[in-house]
């Protein structure tokens, strides 16, 4: 079992944004978020969008998001 549960793409780019995440430029529904000491991150979820636990993961490794920071 994940230790990632499904979530809101909305929950997951507020959490983004808590821990340091900021958006650097829109184009579209693509949003490129930026963060001292990571490389850029492509935000292309729609805010009603269910993302699962697999994408959540990938997200995480990313962006150095962890499932309590939800």
């Amino acid at each position: 079992m994940s230790r990632w549960p499904a979530t809101r793409a909305a929950r997951v780019f507020a959490a983004l944004q808590r821990i340091g995440w900021s958006v650097k430029r829109t184009r579209g529904s693509h949003r490129v978020l930026e963060r001292d000491g990571w490389p850029d991150f492509v935000w292309a979820f729609h805010d009603s969008a269910e993302i699962g636990p697999a994408m959540l993961a990938r997200i995480g490794r990313h962006t150095g998001l962890e499932p309590n920071d939800l």
